[in-house]
């Protein structure tokens, strides 16, 4: 967020049309927007204005949107990122979401909906900003720069297990209910069970708790959620 204390959202898109229409829509509900048309022209907007958002279109020319988002991550910037793909392209969903974009939108897309992402992403990183470090038990989490560490061995997370993770560490100690996690971590409508909670704090506890049948990081409490206990 800018001196303004107005949210500054870079758009990449080579798709002109689009990237207009984007910025005004933006720019009415009361963002700035910087554009670029490419992934190298993409990330020196990242690099020199520092976002608090950034939109991602998965087809460019240069440098396609995949590669820039690793790019993005490997250098460890925790931007959000909002990918924008071809309808059909169910592949390059799933790998966005592993290099670690944040959400996407399947083109053509409706305006409100990709305003409404836009708004729980920001909502999101206001609650998770302050939360760059953590160190539990035997595990040390690094959100910033995407590692992890078990007993000073590297530790495997997906970029949707740091997300789960470093929510509920800046809610520590706080009940957060399977809507809040699918709401904040995964983004806005993006699933309809709340099983895809439970099965990811699944996963998570086997890689961090040494205990997954008696857990003491991530607790159950039934009946409303999940709690992290550092």
């Amino acid at each position: 967020m800018n001196n303004s204390g107005v949210s500054l959202i870079a758009v990449v898109d080579d798709d002109e049309s689009l990237s207009r229409s984007l910025m005004l829509n933006l720019e009415t509900e009361g963002y700035k927007v910087m554009t670029a048309k490419d992934g190298e022209e993409g990330l020196e907007v990242v690099h020199n204005h520092n976002p608090d958002l950034i939109i991602l279109d998965v087809m460019m020319p240069k440098k396609d949107g995949l590669q820039t988002c690793k790019e993005i991550r490997n250098v460890g910037i925790s931007t959000p990122i909002i990918l924008l793909t071809a309808r059909s392209a169910e592949v390059d969903r799933v790998l966005g979401l592993d290099l670690g974009a944040d959400d996407y939108l399947a083109k053509p897309f409706g305006m409100p909906e990709l305003l409404a992402r836009v708004r729980a992403l920001l909502r999101r990183t206001q609650v998770t900003n302050q939360v760059d470090q953590v160190n539990f038990g035997d595990v040390a989490v690094d959100f910033k720069a995407y590692k992890a560490e078990r007993n000073s061995e590297p530790l495997e997370l997906s970029a949707r297990e740091y997300r789960l993770l470093k929510y509920l560490v800046a809610k520590e100690g706080a009940v957060v209910t399977r809507d809040e996690l699918l709401d904040e971590v995964w983004g806005y409508n993006s699933y309809p069970s709340t099983r895809t909670v439970d099965n990811h704090i699944a996963r998570l506890r086997q890689k961090i708790e040494l205990d997954v049948d008696t857990p003491k990081h991530i607790l159950t409490v039934h009946g409303v959620g999940y709690k992290f206990v550092a």
